[in-house]
């Protein structure tokens, strides 16, 4: 949203009030205020009948500082995101003087400090070891009063404007700006398909369904971090407008309606630090379960199934040697008009215990699709509608439209009776057999509307998936127990990362929209989320032979892997025979991968950190990284490529160091792009120099116990120096630690925990205990 008509002017009906001067500057407790008049205060009569802004710094975690900027304090507050790991009172407020006059005032948290200088003009820094990381300058903070058809912004993306929303526009609107240093690069805000790096963009924090083809984003998440170093949130769930270096070129812009805005300022050094950071504050995904990570298939959305077609499809990828661990009933498993009903159709699955009794007796773990809202055919929605569990018009009359479902309403997750409502329905259906629930949609939710709580409905937007995932979720961990519960969510939010997994939405089937789906997985890790799937083929269309086959390969190097389509089945033999063998050889290697990637896994609940992570995030020294958005490292050690033309030929780059790939053993030292040609049943996988590598003994299941057999392999390029690598057991919890330690010629191995093999990248296997084995480079 810009407000501002070139450097000088601001916008026609556009009335710009900034804060001019730190007036005063007061610690209060573990809080520092400042008093911000919109005009330098040189006599007496300039303090009176203007604007007035409040700023307020605190600290609700370790290296963490909050900003609260508020013109009228009046008004009720926004209720910000759930910050589940706050812990008040951490930062530390004082004032500075030099010879009897104030130089600043600062609140420092662990090692961030943020500082006010008093008088004209304003200038707020935010400081870590030493350095400026950024900072709040001359016409930052701002309070922008807007006549009625003022043009303040672009045309509307999607749902934030008011033809389908109903989101009115609003009068008076409150903005900072953070500064930008030359070279200085901004990621995350979400899934967002477009460029990896937001700079130039203006970025709407307004859930839509939109696919993954357009600027509007399923998962719109206020939070953005740079190469810097430092990360920033903006703690308010309503619609939020980011000017990504546009307005102003060297500044981030983020503006919010209404009285009040805040923020929070995430110290790093590094861009991992600030994801510790910031999931330690908004939460950390859950642990998943090993099965998870196997293959899931789907029956597709539009296509006939029954009974007959589903076991077609598992009996067929059972005997083509395609491992499976998940089948997925799409939306048609209810009778059609009736979404959400929790019934199966009894003209297509008349005994549905029987029937998931029976494809739970092939070791298959299966999942259902939901979504929050009550069709009026459903027989349940008489029954929510009686009992008040369905959103209302301030009218009082039951808010409903056409699209999607006929007649369709809303559940009213503040209703808590509701909630409660909408859980005993789900328990019954896992009581049925279903192992994890898909909940769909979650984003096109109205502004015209009054919830239970009183909430505010332009909060409530975007805040809505949140309350609908965490009551899927809750129940899932009540009935499976923590561990064992898995969504396949497609919308989210600020917190969202909490209750895992999350998938990409409607694709299509195209090399381009395989790319696009990659950026929109990129941009999420950026933004705190651990894991991340994706319609394997695409789900709009039906793919070409090839870009089905390289899809298979990416999709099979991804956190979370699926086949699923709208309106055509997924099962490898619909496209060749070359497509089984594709399938085959790269659900093999994710499954004889398993022990490292539930290591990845693990590190993503322990510390937040992403299973698929950004090349810049991974090594944010070097430059080459900054803009890479078609290639990714799983973890610390695997470098993919995935494969986007019919050709085979892929661009990519190698950070410096030793590289080894993970298929032919070639090993060659990084630092520039490399052009190749792979066959579909290839595509570059390279191993990071000195990485400690467990593999497994089993390619046909994800939930083995990895330390009967494990194999760990030690590349090169290590150097002189030890590392401890962790293997976790998912099915009897034990764990193994390898010690590594790399001397000169030799490099010495020790297991506590289990009997391994052990080996140099090339060599031969020996094993070892606690007993240590020497293996001799020469």
């Amino acid at each position: 949203m810009k407000f501002t008509d070139g450097f000088w002017q601001a916008r026609p009906g556009v009335t710009a009030l900034y804060a001019q001067e730190a007036h005063d500057i007061i610690p209060d407790g573990d809080t520092l205020r400042v008093h911000a008049p919109t005009k330098v205060i040189e006599t007496r009569g300039d303090t009176l009948n203007r604007p007035m802004l409040s700023v307020s710094l605190s600290s609700p975690l370790d290296g963490v500082i909050r900003v609260r900027i508020e013109h009228h304090k009046g008004r009720r507050p926004s209720a910000g995101f759930d910050l589940v790991g706050a812990t008040e009172g951490v930062g530390v407020a004082a004032t500075h003087e030099k010879d009897g006059v104030l130089e600043s005032g600062t609140l420092t948290s662990g090692g961030l400090t943020a500082r006010i200088t008093p008088g004209a003009p304003w200038n707020l820094t935010f400081e870590s070891e030493g350095r400026v990381l950024t900072s709040s300058g001359n016409k930052s903070v701002g309070y922008m009063k807007l006549a009625p058809d003022a043009p303040v912004a672009t045309e509307p993306v999607g749902e934030v404007g008011v033809t389908t929303s109903g989101l009115a526009p609003a009068t008076s609107y409150v903005h900072e700006q953070l500064s930008l240093g030359v070279g200085e690069l901004v990621y995350g805000l979400g899934e967002r398909f477009g460029a990896l790096v937001k700079n130039g963009q203006t970025v709407d924090i307004w859930n839509a369904d939109g696919g993954t083809a357009s600027e509007q984003s399923y998962k719109n998440i206020p939070f953005y971090l740079t190469n810097r170093g430092y990360g920033v949130l903006v703690n308010q769930s309503e619609h939020v407008s980011f000017e990504v270096a546009s307005e102003s070129v060297k500044r981030v812009q983020f503006s919010t309606a209404g009285e009040a805005l805040e923020y929070f300022v995430f110290q790093g050094p590094t861009q991992k630090d600030v994801l510790e950071r910031y999931t330690a504050l908004t939460g950390r995904p859950a642990r998943v379960p090993a099965w998870s990570y196997g293959l899931w298939l789907s029956t597709s959305f539009t296509t006939d199934y029954d009974e007959a077609t589903v076991n077609s499809f598992i009996d067929g990828m059972r005997e083509r040697e395609l491992p499976l661990s998940v089948f997925h009933f799409d939306c048609f498993w209810m009778r059609e008009f009736n979404w959400t009903d929790f019934e199966w159709d009894a003209r297509v699955f008349p005994d549905p215990e029987g029937m998931l009794a029976r494809l739970h007796e092939k070791e298959l773990r299966l999942s259902a699709w939901i979504n929050p809202y009550i069709a009026q055919r459903s027989k349940l929605f008489d029954e929510a509608a009686d009992a008040g569990y369905l959103v209302h018009r301030p009218d009082g009359n039951i808010w409903q439209w056409d699209q999607w479902q006929a007649g369709m309403a809303l559940i009213d997750f503040t209703n808590p009776a509701a909630t409660a409502w909408f859980q005993q329905k789900l328990r019954v259906l896992l009581a049925q057999g279903i192992d994890a629930l898909k909940t769909d949609f979650g984003e096109r939710i109205p502004t015209d509307v009054v919830w239970h709580d009183g909430s505010s409905p332009e909060a409530m937007h975007n805040w809505y998936t949140q309350l609908y995932n965490q009551a899927v979720f809750e129940v899932l961990e009540e009935q499976r127990g923590e561990g064992d519960a898995v969504l396949f969510a497609r919308s989210a939010t600020t917190g969202g990362q909490r209750m895992p997994i999350h998938w990409g939405g409607d694709n299509s089937s195209s090399y381009e929209s395989m790319a696009e789906s990659l950026r929109g997985g990129l941009s999420l890790a950026f933004s705190g989320f651990g894991f991340w799937s994706h319609d394997i083929g695409g789900f709009e269309g039906k793919p070409d032979p090839e870009v089905f086959k390289r899809w298979v390969a990416f999709g099979m190097l991804s956190s979370h892997t699926r086949l699923h389509g709208s309106s055509s089945y997924r099962v490898p033999w619909a496209f060749d025979e070359e497509a089984v063998e594709v399938t085959r050889k790269f659900s093999h290697l994710k499954l004889e991968l398993m022990p490292y990637l539930y290591a990845v896994g693990l590190e993503a609940h322990e510390r937040g950190l992403p299973f698929m992570r950004p090349m810049q995030l991974e090594f944010p020294h070097d430059a080459g990284c900054d803009y890479l958005d078609r290639q990714y490292m799983i973890g610390r050690d695997l470098l993919v490529a995935p494969v986007f033309s019919a050709d085979g030929t892929v661009e990519y780059y190698l950070p410096a160091g030793t590289w080894t790939n993970y298929f032919t053993g070639e090993t060659v030292q990084g630092g520039g792009w490399r052009s190749e040609t792979h066959s579909v049943m290839s595509l570059p996988l390279w191993v990071r120099g000195g990485a400690v590598l467990a593999t497994g003994n089993r390619t046909d299941r994800p939930d083995y116990d990895y330390l009967d057999g494990l194999l760990v392999t030690i590349y090169p390029g290590a150097g002189e120096n030890s590392t401890t690598t962790r293997v976790t057991s998912p099915t009897t919890g034990h764990e193994a630690l390898i010690t590594v330690v790399h001397g000169g010629t030799t490099t010495e191995v020790s297991s506590a925990g289990a009997d391994i093999r052990v080996r140099l990248a090339g060599g031969s296997a020996v094993t070892t205990s606690n007993e240590k084995a020497v293996l001799s480079h020469v």
